[in-house]
């Protein structure tokens, strides 16, 4: 038997040994660790661990205290949203904010809509949860509670939703009238 078939012989076997093995150990971990185990690592989530999974509710149930008002999120939007969203909230690498106005429904294929918070979103609950969650687009959630109302009074300022004088606030965010609020018909379920 020449060198080189003793080690490709001693290869397969020692192939065939380590796969046999490999089953045989996965058998007993599934024995184990079936959908009635436990898998003993970890530790049950708290009510502060699972906080950042809830978003606050169309009425303002669940928004966290805080305020801020439309100057104050001018400030916050220069700082933090203005390279990627533009000086007038017009887009750039990231979305256009305002406008759009009456471009959902249209009967012109050659005209898109123009989806933004002014055009398209129906609450501004759903404005403070995005930016809260995905916002700035570097350090998602990095902005505290005040911050996101003040961005947020700045947003619907711009878009001509609110006064150049509110300030936002977990007792009054939910009642803003938002342009689309309703554009949306619920689904035939």
């Amino acid at each position: 038997m020449s060198t080189i078939t003793k080690y490709a012989s001693a290869g397969r076997a020692t192939a065939a040994v380590f796969a046999l093995g490999l089953g045989l150990g996965m058998n007993a971990w599934a024995d184990n660790h079936g959908p009635d185990k436990t898998y003993n690592f970890g530790e049950p989530a708290t009510a502060e661990d699972l906080k950042p999974f809830f978003s606050p509710l169309p009425d303002g149930r669940g928004l966290p205290k805080g305020s801020g008002t439309v100057m104050q999120g001018e400030k916050v939007y220069q700082q933090q949203c203005l390279a990627c969203h533009g000086v007038n909230l017009e887009g750039g690498i990231g979305d256009r904010l305002a406008g759009g106005r009456g471009t959902l429904v249209n009967n012109n294929p050659e005209k898109a809509p123009v989806k933004t918070v002014e055009s398209y979103w129906p609450y501004a609950t759903t404005l403070f949860d995005y930016v809260k969650r995905a916002m700035p687009f570097d350090r998602p959630g990095s902005m505290t509670d005040d911050e996101v109302y003040a961005v947020s009074a700045y947003i619907l300022w711009k878009g001509n939703i609110i006064e150049k004088d509110a300030t936002l606030n977990q007792d009054n965010l939910a009642k803003i009238e938002m342009p689309n609020r309703n554009g949306f018909k619920p689904a035939n379920r």
